[in-house]
This record gives structure tokens, C-alpha cells and sequence, in this order.
């Protein structure tokens, strides 16, 4: 603690004869600098007194003592699992191992396992977050946050309201009312195989035997991989994808993610930016084997979110080929599989194929969530001709039931076949088509890269040039002036996405939203261009000139806490003072009036014997 105070003091005047040489150049300045600092500041104010009461801990414990350690503010800003790897620390071998364990995170009131589920944080939890504190609303709320960042369809409202309100949805029986086989009601698995086998061109009428219900697609990759995999094995998935598979995988059993890399170049045998290829999947896995990873699966999205692409026929065969070639299950999420907008885009799914190549070893998700706009209705279902797959996921069933009066509005929805193909289905495929084209024509005229796909409700665009250099932490402050000016974006790495500078935008939305949300992406493009030109001007003369903040941000992502001993927290801390000028304005009699509470909580810490 002595060395860390002496270290601290010499850091103290270090930062303050920085400050006077900063105070004579302040007009150089980038726009943005001082808010961007502001939060920061914020950040480490938390982080730093963490450490310190950490340490702390760690030292009353070593006499004996269990010594309840604070938390972090439950608002410390985690965006798209960058920041949120302050918590993490990387595991070795495999590269799927970053977000898995969470070792900052300390509480004597829970498990080892109960820490890593408290310090786990989503992909986009803080946007969320944002989100849902501050929506935008016409007439109550014009200035709040539009949300691009959450994959819904916001289209069709009117349609599902009034369709889900009529006479015949409104029946409660008392069945109903009681416990269901955890499977789900025979008549909604008898009509959800009627369903997919119509809407999958099913060669063959569907089993509803091989029919699984659940409160939604996550609950069933949380189960699937339950039952397919023992604690240390891994699941094969290509990047970008779908964040939340990653929580859903993870958090209940443990299981990994052994991430597949597709980037935007186009290099033999690919014909399009980040395909998927047999080769690439090859090549992942035998690097898995060679260190020592267990791969026991493999997900496929088709249609693919967040791309967009559609697999061909012919790829899914070669997938699945490659699956059968190494004993690999496959999970095929399907759930955008009526959101195919564009005619002249053909979809085929997996169940419609006349022989799989292993069909004991390949198992088909979709839900209601995405292809009829009712995200709030929880409902997933998994079709599996593996009964010993079925029994497993069914058992977990107790867990992630669907309450009955919902199990028959689906039943009746799912019967409906005149008014989903004269009504529905041409609706939401003419607006997700209007959507779309209105964004696509938006970025031309921006003069801004992205992938034109007629499936689902995102647009896989490119905001590199607006990066000042191409790292994650970049792509993260991007996203945060996207989020200061309110609108809701969701990043790459949010994705796994190994390019910084990719983000998704959602456009199943109402027009007088999407303009508003374009005309704020194009205010915050306009000024982070006007940046970018000051700082090519300018760039002779910062040349080799550090800031602070940026290395902030470096530091909370590269520099993860082990928290496996003090000596460990030292050298973070040192690490957080050598890039910050935090101390320089937080004298403890500032700190104090500042944060009363905690400088008390502080103070009883540090006042035991």
C-alpha cells in the first residue's frame, strides 16, 4: 500500500505538470475531447475504488476475516463486451475464451460460478439500458433514444393486435390453466408440424412427436447445449453472429463458443463479403483439436443475422456434410426463415431437404418472435427426429414452459394459413421491403459501403473510414456518439466481428423513425468527418503526443485484472493512475464531499485493524 501511495504521489505531479503544458494548447483540442474525458473519469472513478477496496479485502482476509467487498456501480458502462472484458479474463488455447470468466467480480455471498453470472455482462446492455430509460415517443418523448440496435419488427403492429384480440384467440379453458406436458399441448406440436411442414416445403408431413416447445429460441440453445455437450466442450459458430447465443450457451452450462472468423475480403473459393465455406470451418476445427478443445457442435443462422445472407441449398448440404464428416450435431436457427422479403431470393430450409446427411445429428429452431413482429411473446420450438435429444431438452421444459392461453393463441395463429399468406406475410414483406430500400438509398447517398441483403431486419454496414484507427476501442466510440445523439446502433464486436467498424442497423421500423434515426447516424458522420479532417491537419504536429483517454479505453480492454491476488490489483492500479489524471482533481477532501457515502464505506474498510 506504501509503494502504491508513493507511486501515486509521483503520478500526481507527473499529471499536474502535464495539465499546465495541456492548459497552453486547449484551443488544439478535438471536438468532443472534454465529454469524452468527463465519462471516463467517471469510469475510473469507479474502477480505482474498486481496486483499492479490493485490496483491502484481500489483506483482511488474509488474517482470517471475510470482508464483504463493495460493488461496481451497476451503471459502469459495458459496450458491446469491450468494456465489459474489464471483468473477463481471457482464457487460453482457444480464442473463444474471452468473455467466459468473469475474475473481477468478487462477492463472499455467492459461488464461483454465482460471480461469473453477477459480472457477466451482454453485448449491448448498456444501450439497452439507455434505451428503455429514455425511448423515443413522438408526442411524449422527441428527444429520446431511436432504437436500430435491437432486432424487432416494428412494422406490423396493426396487423398482430388486431389479429391476436379477435373472438376466437380469447378462450380460456381449464386446461389451459394447468400444468401442460412440459413438451407443450399436444394440439400446439400437432400444429407446428403441420405448420413448418407447409412453410419448410417439408418432403414429407412433419412428426409432432419430434416437436419441443419453449419460451423462446434462447431458452433452446441454452437447453440444446445442455444436452449435447459435458462442461469444457465447445460449439463451432461462425462471426459475426447473433450476440445473444453467446449468453445463451454460455450462462446456464458453461459451454464455449470455438469462433469460425469470416472477414470482408473476398479470397478464394468465397464470392461475397464474410461467407462461410467448408474450408474455413475446417480449418477452425482442427486448430480447436490441436488445442485440445472438444468441439461437440455446430450453429447455423440461415437467413443470417446480422448479414442477412441466405445459405443456397447447396451450401447447407456442404455444412451439413462436413458436420457428418466429424460426428458434429448441428443447430440450424431458422427464425427469420418467413422474413425472406425479396421474391428472387430463393430461402430453403433445412427441413425440406428429401435426405440430411445425418439426420440424428441435426436439429431445427424457430420461433414466432421474428417472422410475426411479437418479440414480447415468449415461444420457441425445436424439431428433432432424435426422440433421445427431444426427452433431454424436454426435461429442461420444467424450466422454460409456455403458459397455456399463449400456447393456444399460437395454435390458433398457426391454423389461420388464409390470413398469414393473403394478409400477413404480404403486408410485412412489402414494408420490410419499403424499409429497407429507404435505408439503402440513405447510405448511397452517405457515400457509406454495406451489404444489400433482402432477409431479416438489419444492415450490415461499414463505418471504418469513420474510425481513427482501426481498433475495437474506436469502433466503441463511435458507437457512443451514435448513443449521445440518440440513436441506438449495435457495434461489431458485439457480433465477434474480427473487422473493427462494422455495425448493424435495424430498419423494421416506422418511417417517421427511420428518418429521424438516419438523419441522426448522418449528424453524428458529418462531425466525426469534420474530425477526422482537423486531425490529418493537425497530425504532423500530435504526432507521437499520447492521450490520456484513449489510453484509458486501451487499458480496461487489453489490461484485465486475473483478481487471483493483491499482487495483481497493484499492478492494475498502477496501470489505471499511469493513464489518467484522475488523482490530479480527486484530492480526498474533494472525493469526499463528492461521494460521501462511499468515502464512508471506504473509510471503515480502511479504519479495521
Amino acid at each position: 500500500m506504501l509503494m502504491a501511495q508513493r507511486a501515486s504521489e509521483e503520478r500526481f505531479l507527473h499529471l499536474l505538470e502535464r495539465r499546465m503544458d495541456q492548459e497552453q494548447d486547449a484551443e488544439e483540442r478535438r471536438l468532443g475531447l472534454e465529454e469524452r474525458r468527463l465519462h471516463l473519469d467517471h469510469q475510473h472513478e469507479q474502477r480505482m475504488f474498486t481496486m483499492f477496496t479490493q485490496m483491502l479485502g484481500m489483506m483482511r482476509q488474509g488474517r482470517g476475516e471475510a470482508v464483504p467487498m463493495p460493488q461496481p456501480d451497476t451503471a459502469l458502462p459495458l459496450d458491446g463486451d469491450i468494456l465489459g472484458r474489464l471483468f473477463m479474463k481471457k482464457t487460453q488455447g482457444s480464442d473463444a475464451g474471452g468473455v467466459y470468466n468473469c475474475n473481477q467480480y468478487f462477492s463472499p455471498y455467492l459461488s464461483n460460478r454465482g460471480n461469473i453470472l453477477s459480472g457477466f455482462r451482454g453485448s449491448a446492455e448498456e444501450g439497452y439500458r439507455a434505451y428503455h430509460e429514455d425511448k423515443y415517443d413522438e408526442d411524449k418523448n422527441p428527444n429520446g433514444i431511436i432504437n436500430f440496435g435491437t432486432s424487432e419488427n416494428k412494422l406490423c403492429f396493426d396487423l398482430m393486435s388486431k389479429r391476436l384480440t379477435q373472438s376466437d384467440m380469447n378462450v380460456v379453458e381449464p386446461p389451459l390453466l394447468q400444468y401442460p406436458d412440459w413438451k407443450g399441448h399436444s394440439f400446439l406440436r400437432e400444429e407446428v408440424a403441420r405448420f413448418l411442414t407447409y412453410y419448410c416445403k417439408a418432403p414429407s408431413p412433419l412428426n409432432a412427436e419430434n416437436v419441443v416447445i419453449l419460451n423462446g429460441c434462447g431458452s433452446l440453445f441454452s437447453s440444446l447445449a445442455a444436452v449435447l455437450c459435458d462442461p469444457g466442450d465447445s460449439i463451432l459458430i461462425a462471426t459475426p453472429f447473433y450476440g445473444g447465443i453467446t449468453q445463451s450457451i454460455f450462462l446456464y452450462s458453461g459451454i464455449k463458443l470455438v469462433y469460425v472468423h469470416l472477414d470482408s475480403k473476398i479470397t478464394p473459393p468465397a464470392t461475397r463479403p464474410f461467407q462461410l465455406t467448408v474450408q474455413k470451418l475446417e480449418a477452425t476445427l482442427q486448430n480447436a483439436k490441436e488445442e485440445g478443445t472438444s468441439v461437440k457442435a455446430l450453429i447455423l443462422i440461415n437467413p443470417h443475422n446480422p448479414l442477412g445472407d441466405v445459405y443456397s441449398a447447396g451450401e447447407m448440404l456442404e455444412f451439413l456434410e462436413f458436420a457428418k464428416r466429424h460426428s458434429l450435431h448441428v443447430i440450424v436457427d431458422e427464425i427469420y426463415m418467413l422474413s425472406v422479403f425479396d421474391e428472387s431470393v430463393a430461402y430453403h430450409s433445412v427441413l425440406s431437404f428429401e435426405r440430411l446427411p445425418d439426420p440424428q445429428r441435426t436439429h431445427v429452431m424457430w420461433g414466432v418472435s421474428k417472422d410475426f413482429a411479437v418479440s414480447g411473446i415468449r415461444f420457441g420450438t425445436l424439431y428433432s427426429t432424435n426422440q433421445d435429444v427431444c426427452n433431454g431438452v424436454a426435461s429442461l421444459c420444467y424450466f422454460h414452459g409456455v403458459c397455456g392461453p399463449i400456447q393456444f393463441k399460437i395454435a390458433q395463429l398457426m391454423r389461420d394459413r388464409d390470413w398469414i399468406n393473403q394478409v400477413y406475410l404480404r403486408v410485412n414483406h412489402a414494408r420490410l421491403r419499403a424499409a429497407q430500400e429507404y435505408v439503402a438509398d440513405e447510405l448511397r447517398a452517405l457515400g457509406v459501403p454495406f451489404l444489400n441483403r433482402h432477409a431479416g431486419f438489419f444492415t450490415w454496414i461499414d463505418f471504418r473510414k469513420y474510425l481513427r484507427a482501426t481498433t475495437f476501442e474506436e469502433e466503441v466510440i463511435l458507437w457512443r456518439h451514435f448513443l449521445d445523439n440518440k440513436v441506438l446502433l449495435s457495434c461489431g464486436k458485439a457480433f465477434e466481428c474480427s473487422e473493427p467498424g462494422w455495425f448493424r442497423v435495424i430498419f423494421s421500423d416506422k418511417t417517421h423513425r427511420l428518418q429521424l434515426g438516419m438523419q441522426r447516424i448522418r449528424k453524428v458522420l458529418e462531425i466525426r468527418e469534420k474530425e477526422l479532417h482537423l486531425d490529418q491537419k493537425n497530425e504532423a504536429e500530435e504526432d507521437g503526443k499520447a492521450d490520456s483517454t484513449d489510453e484509458v479505453i486501451y487499458v480496461s480492454s487489453h489490461h484485465e485484472p486475473s483478481g487471483s491476488s493483491l499482487s495483481d490489483l497493484i499492478v492494475q492500479l498502477q496501470s489505471q493512475m499511469r493513464s489518467s489524471d484522475w488523482l490530479q482533481r480527486n484530492t480526498v477532501e474533494n472525493f469526499a464531499k463528492q461521494n460521501p457515502e462511499v468515502f464512508q464505506v471506504y473509510s471503515n474498510l480502511a479504519g479495521k485493524p
